[in-house]
């Protein structure tokens, strides 16, 4: 499960749960947007971010990452990429700050010395999930992310449990349905090979067939399609470079079952090599 994935598919449903994460969140939290940017030179995109809403008066822009994984580099391409956005966006923006999201401690990168400055400020908001608190007892907007990190055996309790705390603690049939389908989000990005009535069964609810429970699926079918062909790969070809098998895991369900029928023709890692680059 591609936990960072999920943490923006809610981020594009619901704005506004990041700056609950928050001690002092903007007072305009509600305008802001979720979306990604672009540096042209050296180019390259920031997929989290938090931009405020278009005003004479320039707002703060949020960078958000969230880290599953450990990365000994993260803090340096976060600042770095975060520093030359802001550098060439000057003028759209009065201050900037940055949101880390990891499931606990031990995901954080090793080093953070060379950081200490920033990583101390009130700039730098560092969230370890598994410490902030039993699930039931956070608000719902916290809890939402809580339950990512959850046991598969634990989730649709816990899934349930929320559902009925939005019933009964969230009038507004917008806000109400917007978390609703959150939940719905997560547990379709962890148990990818259910269908559509298991997860209604495990809910206890009927849900409609939205676009995020399709994309859901896809990309579980995408993930098993990676998994299956890195295997061939490696048996034909040898061991797999970090940089290839990101390569890779990037490419469209499409094109990763025409290289699953190429790879029978492949006798060494430059057969594949040269299909990559004529494909």
């Amino acid at each position: 499960m591609r936990r960072d994935s999920i943490f923006y598919k809610i981020f594009q449903q619901s704005p506004t749960l990041l700056f609950d994460l928050l001690a002092i969140p903007p007072e305009n939290a509600s305008a802001y947007r979720f979306d990604s940017v672009a540096v042209k030179e050296p180019k390259f995109e920031i997929d989290g971010v938090f931009l405020p809403p278009d005003s004479e008066a320039p707002g703060i822009i949020y960078f958000c990452e969230v880290q599953f994984q450990k990365d000994d580099r993260l803090y340096e391409r976060l600042f770095g990429e975060a520093f030359l956005y802001f550098y060439r966006q000057r003028e759209r923006y009065s201050d900037w700050q940055a949101v880390i999201v990891y499931p606990s401690r031990s995901i954080e990168q090793s080093d953070t010395h060379p950081y200490r400055a920033l990583l101390n400020s009130d700039q730098v908001h560092r969230v370890y999930l598994n410490e902030l608190g039993e699930i039931r007892q956070l608000p719902i907007g916290i809890a939402l992310m809580v339950l990512t990190i959850l046991k598969e055996k634990q989730t649709p309790e816990e899934a349930r449990y929320l559902l009925a705390r939005v019933q009964s603690e969230v009038p507004e049939q917008k806000t109400s349905r917007a978390i609703i389908d959150t939940i719905a989000t997560i547990l379709f990005y962890k148990f990818t090979n259910l269908t559509r009535r298991e997860v209604e069964a495990m809910l206890g609810m009927q849900l409609q067939e939205t676009r995020v429970y399709r994309e859901a699926k896809e990309e579980g079918r995408q993930q098993e399609a990676v998994n299956l062909l890195l295997r061939q790969l490696s048996r034909r070809c040898g061991n797999l470079s970090d940089e290839l098998t990101q390569r890779l895991s990037n490419l469209p369900l499409s094109v990763l079952e025409d290289l699953s029928e190429a790879l029978l023709d492949f006798s060494s890692l430059d057969d594949l090599l040269a299909w990559l680059e004529a494909h």
